[in-house]
């Protein structure tokens, strides 16, 4: 079954249900689709929107498996894989599904990424060369965050502990002016002090940091109680993108029209042109 997103070929929702962590979060369409699915007596949304794992759905975890097919999946479109009420068990047992799929690509994204972080290098081990346990991140997963405002662009710095083959930010809703500068290729260099756009200085001992992210989403919110949103806040990721040779993906803006009582008022376009182009760039691995 195919889905509305646009990055993605399909989603995985093993884990539905979630909560509020920050302002991005205040108009969740996640939260409105599983009250509607709760009151329509879905069974995987008796629940409503709290955490739900569900563990004992054998064809649920085991479903990538008998796509044939290579498939971009997100996972948890619905939830969020990493919120504190999901046990390590089960987020092991997700991974042991992804990694034995390597033919399908999954994308995990969470507002979350200190536990993502957490999780890779503390709970995922596998046997290394001479046997010992090691943290080895599946290469056909990629780990992404979402990003709102500045106020938390700081989570790239998580991220950027997580040693997945791809690491990408999600500023969708957008809700302000973003400089991620910092955290894309070709800023600060390894050993070095830089200041950030905080005005701060960080040391990045390793060059991790200014590598942090490979792809940027970007969008507006879609419902009735939309925030505002400015053309403006794109053009500058899209030109942070550029000069760091990062694909951009621009999956929904807003375009002013004029509504039936003479009003001007705006719409969400889909996959929107921005100064005349569409942006559905991503990684190509």
């Amino acid at each position: 079954m195919g889905n509305p997103i646009g990055w993605c070929d399909r989603t995985w929702n093993v884990v539905t249900g979630c909560s509020h962590v920050s302002p991005g979060c205040d108009h969740c369409y996640a939260e409105v689709f599983a009250h509607r699915l709760q009151a329509m007596g879905q069974e995987r949304y008796a629940h409503g929107f709290k955490v739900t794992c569900h563990a004992d759905d054998e064809e649920l975890l085991n479903q990538p498996l008998t796509w044939r097919k290579p498939q971009r999946v997100f996972v948890c479109s619905m939830g969020d894989l990493f919120h504190q009420d999901v046990p390590w068990r089960f987020i092991k047992a997700v991974f042991e599904t992804m990694r034995s799929c390597p033919q399908h690509t999954f994308l995990l994204l969470t507002k979350r990424p200190g536990r993502m972080a957490y999780f890779a290098n503390t709970y995922w081990p596998t046997a290394g060369s001479t046997g010992a346990e090691v943290a080895t991140w599946p290469a056909n997963v990629w780990a992404g965050t979402s990003v709102e405002s500045q106020k938390y662009a700081p989570r790239l710095d998580v991220l950027a502990r997580v040693p997945a083959a791809v690491r990408f930010v999600s500023a969708e809703p957008l809700l302000g002016p973003l400089d991620i500068r910092d955290w894309l290729p070709g800023w600060g260099a390894a050993g070095t002090t830089h200041e950030n756009p905080h005005g701060t200085e960080r040391w990045d001992l390793d060059g991790t940091l200014a590598n942090a992210v490979d792809w940027v989403i970007c969008g507006c919110e879609s419902g009735p109680d939309r925030r505002p949103f400015h053309e403006d806040w794109v053009r500058s990721l899209r030109d942070q993108c550029k000069a760091a040779d990062v694909p951009l993906f621009y999956k929904q803006g807003t375009q002013a029209v004029v509504d039936s009582r003479g009003r001007l008022t705006s719409k969400v376009v889909h996959l929107p042109l921005l100064d005349g182009v569409q942006h559905q760039e991503a990684p190509n691995v």
